[in-house]
């Protein structure tokens, strides 16, 4: 297989995997509860990192890490579904973004958000990709 061949048999439009982000999330079992992630496409990257930069006082462009991570998280998890309006109403949050903050711990959004732009090809070690190249 060469990789035209390749890239044309693995699409990336429907990358996603299940990932574990926290112990704290246990069923009544005591089994680790996965969250189903999905991969970002190089268009939605861009809008969100745009989404995420504030221009203050003096035309400095500012970068919001919080707000980048919250959005990857909540336009990048399948399940749980951080957009379900019930879930959010139950728990008296008006945006997902608010829904997230209220159910996820700090580090749990950071991990799940780097867990999400890892499947989407970021933070690859490029000596790793070199070796297997070569082999």
């Amino acid at each position: 297989m060469n990789l035209q061949e390749f890239l044309n048999n693995n699409p990336i439009d429907n990358l996603t995997e299940e990932v574990v982000v926290s112990p704290r999330f246990k069923d009544e079992k005591g089994n680790l509860l996965k969250f189903k992630i999905k991969a970002m496409t190089s268009r939605e990257f861009d809008d969100i990192r745009r989404s995420a930069m504030q221009i203050k006082k003096g035309r400095k462009v500012e970068f919001d890490a919080q707000k980048f991570n919250l959005q990857v998280v909540v336009h990048h998890t399948l399940v749980p579904d951080f957009k379900d309006a019930a879930s959010i109403r139950k728990l008296g949050c008006h945006t997902p973004e608010e829904y997230v903050q209220k159910v996820l711990l700090a580090g749990e959004v950071a991990t799940l958000a780097q867990k999400i732009q890892e499947l989407s090809g970021f933070d690859v070690e490029m000596d790793e990709l070199v070796e297997e190249a070569k082999n």
